[in-house]
C-alpha cells in the first residue's frame, strides 16, 4: 500500500480507538523518528507510520504495524502475534474486489516440515479460499468490523498452521 493509505488507515484506527468504550483496548506504540525501538529484530530501522497493540477483551491481542517492510516505499499492515515471536499476516495489497476497496491476503505457509500443501488444502477447504479479502473502512464506525475480520484472519491462520499437529494421521 502507498504511505498515504497507511496514514489514512492508521488515522481511522486511532480515531476509532479514542472514540468510545470498546470491546477492544487500543494502545498506540511509541515511535522515535518514525521507527519502533526495541520491538522485534525484523522491524529494526524500518520506517513506521504507526503501530498499535490491540487487545480484544477476554480474548487474544496482537500488534498491528503500518511499516515499510522492505524499505522500498511500499507499506504493509504487519500483524505480530501476542508474544511478538512471529508475524501472522503481512498485508500489502489493496485491490478493488466486489466493487469495494479491500485488503488482499494470501495464505502461504512456509514451514520447513514438508506439510505446507496439507495446511493450504485445509485452509481452502474450511475457509473457502487461500485468498482473503477484507474491506477497508472508510469511516470510524467501520473500523471495529475491520479489526474483527483481521482477528479472525489471524485465528484462522494459526488454526491452519497447527492442523498437522491436531490431525497428524491425516498427513503422510
Amino acid at each position: 500500500m502507498e504511505r498515504y493509505q497507511a496514514v489514512e488507515l492508521s488515522g481511522l484506527i486511532e480515531a476509532w480507538g479514542n472514540s468510545h468504550a470498546l470491546k477492544f483496548q487500543l494502545e498506540k506504540l511509541v515511535t522515535v523518528n518514525d521507527r519502533l525501538k526495541n520491538f522485534h529484530q525484523w522491524t529494526k530501522d524500518k520506517p513506521v507510520v504507526a503501530g498499535y497493540h490491540i487487545a480484544k477483551l477476554g480474548e487474544n491481542h496482537y500488534y498491528f504495524l503500518f511499516i515499510d517492510w522492505h524499505r522500498n516505499d511500499n507499506y504493509y499492515l504487519v500483524i505480530y502475534s501476542q508474544n511478538k515471536s512471529t508475524t501472522l499476516a503481512e498485508i500489502r495489497q489493496i485491490v478493488e474486489y466486489d466493487d469495494q476497496i479491500q485488503l488482499e491476503w494470501k495464505y502461504n505457509p512456509l514451514k520447513r516440515d514438508g506439510k505446507n500443501d496439507q495446511r493450504k488444502a485445509y485452509f481452502k477447504q474450511v475457509f473457502g479460499s487461500t485468498t482473503i479479502y477484507i474491506p477497508l473502512p472508510s469511516t470510524r464506525e467501520e473500523v471495529e468490523n475491520f479489526i474483527n475480520q483481521l482477528f479472525k484472519l489471524c485465528a484462522n491462520r494459526v488454526k491452519a498452521d497447527r492442523i498437522v499437529e491436531v490431525f497428524p494421521d491425516l498427513v503422510q
